[in-house]
């Protein structure tokens, strides 16, 4: 990648959020409307500056109340979501998301701003998609390369 590419150039500036208080049904209906599979879970520590305590993901839900059978509606995000947030700062680089993210064993990282707020989420799908055009760039080196050598030696 010849461009410094960065978390913050990468992420997905719109983030669909929860607090620790929410229903838990609450949660699930967001992601559904949302179409989302995960929520981040914030605090609000000063006026506009959301901090990142927590992470809900669809399959937190299915794995924690679901699976277990226990009574949906009887929960708040904060039972279930997960506290060992993995995050990433505005100016890491696209190579430090993928090794916070094959480190931790995530598919989603929230990504902070220089005080700690909330910028946006970074999520594998967003990964995949950079590398694969990047690869598609060297398959079509490859392929000019072809064409040029059979144009030079007729």
């Amino acid at each position: 990648m010849g461009e410094r590419l960065t978390s913050g150039e990468v992420c997905t500036r719109s983030v669909t959020i929860a607090f620790k208080e929410t229903p838990l049904i609450d949660a699930a209906r967001l992601m559904r409307a949302q179409h989302v599979g995960c929520l981040v879970v914030v605090e609000d520590e000063a006026p506009g500056q959301r901090t990142v305590c927590g992470l809900l993901t669809d399959r937190d839900i299915v794995t924690a109340v679901v699976a277990p059978g226990l009574d949906l509606a009887t929960l708040c995000v904060g039972d279930v979501m997960s506290t060992d947030v993995v995050t990433v700062g505005e100016d890491d680089s696209l190579i430090d998301l993928m090794r916070a993210m094959r480190a931790k064993g995530v598919r989603r990282v929230p990504v902070l701003g220089a005080r700690g707020e909330l910028g946006g989420i970074a999520a594998l799908d967003d990964v995949l998609a950079i590398l694969s055009e990047e690869l598609s760039l060297l398959v079509a080196a490859i392929e000019h390369e072809g064409q040029r050598e059979r144009q030079l030696r007729r």
